[in-house]
């Protein structure tokens, strides 16, 4: 099974990356969504894979969804894509110009049913939300669970190669004012990647 893990950090994914070696494919894409899509577009111009795993940390707007919690995302919406209307924002789907939430083409469930991870939804925004109003207002209006600024594109790109995909996050900090002091990057990473290693071990060795 050809495997290829993308994530927008290397440091992210460093673990994993030791652990398997040149055993999996591995693509540093860079922060972003623009960066995302671009990479995968060549990616998957140049090969094809069985799978596609995004993994990386996030921000949680769900308290109950802690720093050092993994989950498996199962819907992204592009949050920022639209018109403003005075105090009101307009959908690109309500303005009819095309789609802004994407999910997978799989799900954990159907690569490894021995796994399981709590399900989350989640946003994918440019600037990642820092300010209480603006929180209460992406609350309000798409009741995210989870913020990233690649995962929707990572979707969108997999499905226009019809490429079966998963994005897997682990949280670092809640959104929040933005305050270093209470983030646990390191946790998060920890955790994302002891998954991920149990993860990939389960797909190649059945």
């Amino acid at each position: 099974m050809l495997i290829l893990i993308v994530a927008a950090t290397s440091f992210e994914v460093e673990p994993l990356v030791n652990s398997f070696g040149n055993k999996l494919d591995v693509l540093i894409t860079g922060a972003g969504m623009v960066p995302t899509a671009f990479a995968l577009g060549r990616q998957f111009n140049m090969h094809k894979y069985d799978l596609v795993i995004n993994l990386g940390i996030a921000g949680s707007f769900d308290r109950s969804i802690t720093p050092g919690y993994v989950v498996e995302i199962t819907e992204d919406t592009f949050a920022e894509t639209g018109a403003e209307d005075d105090q009101e924002f307009i959908p690109i789907t309500t303005l009819g110009f095309g789609e802004n939430t994407f999910k997978p083409t799989t799900t954990l469930e159907q690569v490894c049913s021995s796994l399981y991870l709590a399900k989350a939804k989640a946003i994918t925004v440019n600037t990642v939300h820092g300010n209480e109003e603006s929180i209460q207002k992406i609350q309000r209006r798409l009741n995210p669970q989870i913020e990233t600024m690649e995962g929707a594109a990572f979707f969108y790109a997999c499905r226009q190669f019809n490429t079966p995909c998963l994005q897997i996050r682990s949280v670092s900090n809640y959104v929040e004012k933005r305050n270093r002091d209470n983030w646990d990057i390191q946790l998060a990473i920890k955790n994302l990647n002891n998954f991920a290693i149990d993860l990939v071990n389960q797909i190649i060795n059945n």
